[in-house]
């Protein structure tokens, strides 16, 4: 059963409020993440605790319990000198910024002569989603898992 501290193997399609298909994990291997450690959204989190390998269940997230509300403040200007020349900025380049809590995704929005504008937010910031899941397996996590706070091995990653 779904509980803290164990690995759940997962396959989902996300949608948005309009059915347009986002992400899929169907054509490969399941997704894994450590339940209770904040691998994956609260908002999917919270409706998979519980559940068992078979199960099958549609689990939709507001926004807020997703990837969060758009935050305006996370849109900015900056000057296109702060950019190398190579490669030129465009429209839907995305990233890695310094910002007060560390490294932050930006996306490049737009670009003038004078300035390239970057929005922080997650993409996915302010839509409702819905998660389509099928529970692959449940297994009790390694001790090694536990101490690195995610999956090992299928559906993980491998330190090797």
């Amino acid at each position: 059963m779904v509980a803290k501290d164990s690995v759940v193997l997962i396959h989902y399609t996300l949608t948005n409020t309009g059915g347009d298909v986002l992400d899929s994990s169907a054509e490969g291997e399941p997704m894994g993440y450590l339940h209770g450690h904040s691998n994956i959204i609260s908002g999917l989190e919270t409706q998979l605790e519980g559940k068992s390998a078979g199960d099958k269940l549609v689990a939709n997230v507001k926004a807020a319990d997703g990837y969060g509300e758009r935050d305006d403040a996370l849109v900015q200007d900056v000057p296109r000198s702060a950019f190398p020349a190579e490669p030129v900025p465009e429209a839907g380049m995305q990233f890695q910024a310094q910002g007060p809590d560390g490294a932050q995704l930006v996306t490049v929005t737009g670009v003038t002569d004078e300035n390239v504008t970057v929005d922080g937010n997650h993409p996915l910031a302010g839509q409702d989603l819905s998660f389509d899941v099928e529970i692959v397996e449940v297994r009790a996590a390694s001790e090694e898992e536990l101490a690195h706070g995610h999956v090992h091995g299928a559906g993980g990653h491998d330190h090797g």
